[in-house]
């Protein structure tokens, strides 16, 4: 318990410090000052992290459906923008002092327009002595006007803008009053801007134009990428063909196909349509079997029974077959077992059948160890023919090396979503021994899909959602 504990509060610490970051970058440094904007940006780097904790809260407790779908949308939707909008500015904060660096030199070299009058909050009047009049030691105080008694305003900050002895507008002419020359007594002189330079009257700082820029540009990048791996999810996956040789392989079965789906995560997101399009996806292959190997819901059989019966049209020569992946037990393994068998697939929970010339087994999840129940081997492959080729469903890829002690030749696994948002593809690479597509483990072959949902956010980047059929072949050929 003392370490669930430890890592919530890591967790909640490292979202606070992250949503900081951003509403620092995002919101503080590309406003001028309190206002509508600023406090529209706070209040949304507020609001939208509590849809995110209660999607994933709501998604765990026993909450009505309705109310995981309102905070499933937004809350997912934000956690994936948080991941790119974080890296894009991080990755601005290379750009900032390289873009300010440009303006400042850009500024040096731009000479001051003649007969452009400086911003007055922005002038130094300077004396003949190159110093500003009000510095000088030796300058007389001026008598307090009656109109001002301020000092510095009315006619004492005239005075203070003409040089000693001169009364101020002598020098005019008939024709109003002379320009004054550059550099001569009088002539205001921009004062050094906090912000790395001066700026025209009415205008932004650099600073400011600088953070708007990098923060606008960032905005859009994660906005882009979010949008488009959205994009992609909801087009549906789309199909891969793989031809793997198995050595033992009956020469009546060469070319025989398999269709492998996993993870589709039918969800508070993901509904029935989502469902509909895989399966029309997977009829169109035409293939002699269908393998889904996990992951295939996110809630109960009460909630989402109904979107996933377009599975009941599922068309293959031998059938389609299902194991159970880690999410099914979040979710009632047994009654989904239950509810698939209603919808005309086949459940393998550790067993085998025998189809033309291999076997097929399927093993539980090993997410059900907790609940007594988990993959077994034995049961499954322990009285077979090692003569006969066997390929195994088995949902997570790393129970490969007890596929390859039972002489497994091929395994078909999923739950890796191939990384599902990058860079987290490099976490999930270290968590499984294969992260996606066919290698091999001593005579073992192991296949990895990407899935064809996904969890969480219905977002993918860097990692497109697939169908794969696997095309199996003889070398007796």
């Amino acid at each position: 318990m003392l370490v669930v504990l430890l890592v919530i509060a890591v967790v909640v610490t490292l979202l606070v410090a992250v949503h900081w970051y951003v509403w620092r970058r995002l919101v503080r440094d590309t406003t001028a000052g309190p206002g509508a904007a600023r406090r529209a940006g706070t209040a949304a780097v507020i609001v939208l992290p509590l849809f995110t904790v209660g999607a994933f809260t709501a998604g765990r407790a026993d909450a009505p459906f309705w109310l995981k779908q309102t905070f499933a949308w937004p809350g997912y939707l934000w956690l994936a923008t948080l991941l790119y909008l974080t890296l894009a500015l991080v990755a601005g904060e290379a750009v900032r002092p390289l873009l300010r660096r440009a303006l400042d030199r850009r500024a040096a070299r731009r000479p001051a327009a003649p007969g452009v009058p400086l911003a007055t909050a922005d002038a130094v009047p300077v004396s003949s002595a190159g110093c500003p009049a009000a510095a000088r030691p030796d300058a007389p105080e001026p008598p307090e006007s009656p109109e001002s008694p301020e000092s510095g305003q009315g006619a004492t900050a005239t005075a203070l803008a003409a040089p000693a002895g001169e009364t101020p507008g002598a020098a005019d002419g008939p024709g109003g009053p002379a320009p004054d020359a550059p550099g001569a007594p009088g002539t205001p002189v921009p004062a050094a801007s906090p912000e790395g330079g001066g700026r025209p009257a009415g205008g932004m700082s650099r600073r400011l134009f600088v953070a708007r820029v990098v923060g606008g540009a960032a905005a859009a990048a994660a906005a882009g990428t979010v949008g488009y791996g959205t994009y992609g999810v909801l087009r549906g996956p789309s199909v891969k063909r793989v031809t793997v040789p198995l050595a033992k392989l009956a020469r009546g079965a060469h070319g025989y196909r398999i269709a492998v789906v996993s993870d589709i995560h039918i969800g508070p997101v993901l509904g029935r349509a989502h469902t509909q399009r895989i399966v029309d996806a997977i009829n169109a292959t035409q293939p002699d079997l269908v393998a889904v190997v996990g992951d295939l819901v996110d809630g109960s059989v009460a909630d989402l029974g109904s979107a996933a019966e377009p599975l009941a049209r599922l068309r293959a020569r031998d059938g389609s077959f299902f194991v159970t992946g880690n999410h099914e037990y979040f979710s009632g393994a047994d009654a989904w077992v239950d509810h698939v068998r209603e919808l005309g697939l086949t459940p393998l929970r550790n067993h085998r059948v025998e189809i033309g010339g291999f076997d097929l087994a399927g093993v539980d999840d090993v997410a059900g160890e907790r609940e007594g129940q988990g993959p077994d081997f034995a049961r499954a492959l322990g009285d077979r023919d090692r003569a006969r080729a066997a390929v195994l469903l088995a949902h997570q890829p790393v129970v490969i090396h007890e596929a390859v002690r039972h002489g497994v030749d091929l395994q078909l696994s999923g739950h890796t979503h191939g990384g599902q948002l990058w860079p987290a593809n490099y976490l999930a690479e270290m968590a499984n021994p294969t992260l996606a597509g066919l290698e091999r483990y001593g005579d073992t072959q192991l296949y990895v899909s990407r899935g064809a949902g996904a969890w969480g956010p219905p977002v993918r980047v860097g990692a497109p959602s697939d169908i794969t059929v696997v095309e199996l072949a003889s070398r007796e050929t």
